[in-house]
């Protein structure tokens, strides 16, 4: 009898040196992949912080220094009531404001920066004495707060000096950091240079006063 040819193994459709290829490019697909996914977190991380800057009114953020704060909290003295910080960035001045007995509060376009505020405000046990809200200042009425600190750019202020004069109440101080109001004439100033702290006092006097027309002398602390 004849011997029953013996089956071979067909060969491969994948030649060997392919496999080398294959693995080649399955670590491309992971590169490409992990520097996709770096990209998109790092446009979701900066993106808060550009779009600011974007805009027709440009306010970046430059956290406010230490001096800057203290003159702030110079001119708050004897003052009560709640306060406001427009634009309250990293959460400072509401913050220092809350540790010296405000109910205070900050807006805030920047989501990172007002869950940064959050947590600053939790760590330094204020978190009870402040609120942070991620919102467009020109789409919130400031009417209810007696304490107004606004860390503004020249671009903004004559806009925003209009929406203050409209909104807020006779006893209302609003405190000026870096850049005055272009029309009001400040009832205070103290610090120099970028440390410069001006305040406006809204008076009870037949309503409150039209502070453009209103020429009271500048006094330093």
């Amino acid at each position: 009898m004849s011997e029953a040819p013996q089956s071979e193994t067909p060969p491969s459709d994948v030649p060997m040196g392919s496999e080398d290829g294959l693995r080649r490019r399955s670590w491309g697909l992971l590169i490409t992949g992990g520097v996709g996914g770096t990209l998109v977190a790092l446009y979701a991380v900066i993106t808060p912080f550009i779009m600011p800057a974007l805009r027709k009114v440009c306010l970046p953020f430059v956290p406010a220094s230490s001096t800057q704060i203290e003159n702030v909290l110079k001119m708050l003295q004897n003052r009560s009531g709640c306060l406001v910080d427009i634009g309250s960035g990293d959460g400072r001045i509401v913050i220092a404001a809350a540790k010296r007995g405000f109910k205070a509060v900050g807006y805030e376009l920047n989501p990172w920066l007002v869950w940064y505020s959050r947590y600053r405000a939790w760590r330094d046990g204020v978190h009870q004495n402040t609120k942070f809200y991620i919102s467009d200042l020109w789409k919130v009425s400031f009417s209810h707060y007696t304490n107004v600190v606004v860390f503004g750019v020249p671009q903004m202020m004559p806009q925003l000096e209009k929406k203050l004069e409209e909104e807020l109440k006779c006893n209302a101080r609003i405190i000026a950091c870096r850049f005055p109001f272009p029309c009001w004439i400040p009832d205070h100033t103290i610090g120099e240079g970028i440390d410069t702290v001006w305040a406006y006092d809204l008076k009870t006097s037949n309503g409150c006063e039209t502070k453009c027309l209103k020429m009271t002398p500048r006094t330093e602390f």
